[in-house]
């Protein structure tokens, strides 16, 4: 064999090892890749949720009077007379007067603007205004009277209603049932989804509370903050939790 057939005979060798290395690198990563993969399948996430309906048992009103002088005492005055009507008004719905609270007082000072539209130092007159506030579980009485409390105006009380808020007091407690509702519905969602690839499900890995919707019943509301809802009587509360389940092998 001539010297320029044994440099080819190396060259080739060369070539097919080059080729074997190369395809075990190659067959390296791909084995890899193929369990990182499958690594990856190893947990399901899922949402799970639960609702139930409920009546407020707790009513928040408050309503607000005002009486207005240029002359501060005068102004007072006027205000007591006032809150007299306002209490004996209430007293004579039903109510004793530990069931209403009258609250501070609120001043503000007008003052007189002259022919250029700019306010000067004197005072044109004094705005004193109050509010009260009743806290009652009798939400069908109180909700009655807080529709008729514009009835003052007709006794020259510049009384202001404003509008109820219903709340609903055992909703600490209602809270944790919901969320093992709602981790129970989560758990189910992860079996049928493990279940239909062919897969069973493994243990809890991971677990985290939503945020709670507390909405008007058949409201489609949502915040991502979560909503508190008070204007309404009838609400619903929607649990969220989000759980991460392991793949059994």
């Amino acid at each position: 064999m001539n010297e320029f057939s044994i440099k080819r005979a190396i060259s080739n060798i060369l070539v097919a090892i080059i080729l074997i290395v190369g395809a075990i690198v190659s067959s390296t990563i791909l084995i890899n890749g193929v369990v990182k993969i499958k690594s990856s399948q190893s947990t399901i996430t899922v949402t799970g949720s639960a609702k139930q309906q409920i009546t407020s048992d707790w009513i928040v009103w408050t309503g607000s009077f005002d009486a207005k002088s240029a002359e501060l005492t005068d102004a007072y005055a006027k205000l007591e007379v006032s809150r007299n009507k306002v209490s004996e008004y209430f007293k004579g719905k039903g109510l004793s007067e530990d069931d209403f609270v009258f609250n501070s007082i609120t001043t503000s000072i007008y003052y007189v603007m002259n022919d250029y539209g700019a306010y000067t130092n004197k005072i044109d007159y004094y705005d004193l205004s109050q509010t009260m506030t009743i806290k009652s579980g009798e939400i069908d009485s109180i909700t009655e009277i807080t529709r008729n409390a514009t009835e003052l105006l007709n006794q020259d009380v510049a009384f202001q209603s404003d509008p109820p808020q219903y709340f609903y007091t055992k909703l600490a407690d209602m809270k944790i049932t919901m969320l093992a509702e709602a981790t129970a519905d989560a758990k189910k969602r992860a079996e049928m989804m493990a279940e239909n690839a062919g897969n069973k499900l493994g243990d809890l890995k991971y677990a985290d509370m939503g945020v709670m919707q507390i909405t008007p019943l058949y409201s489609n509301e949502i915040d991502d903050y979560g909503i508190n809802d008070t204007s309404s009587l009838e609400k619903e509360i929607t649990a969220v939790v989000h759980c991460q389940f392991k793949i059994a092998d």
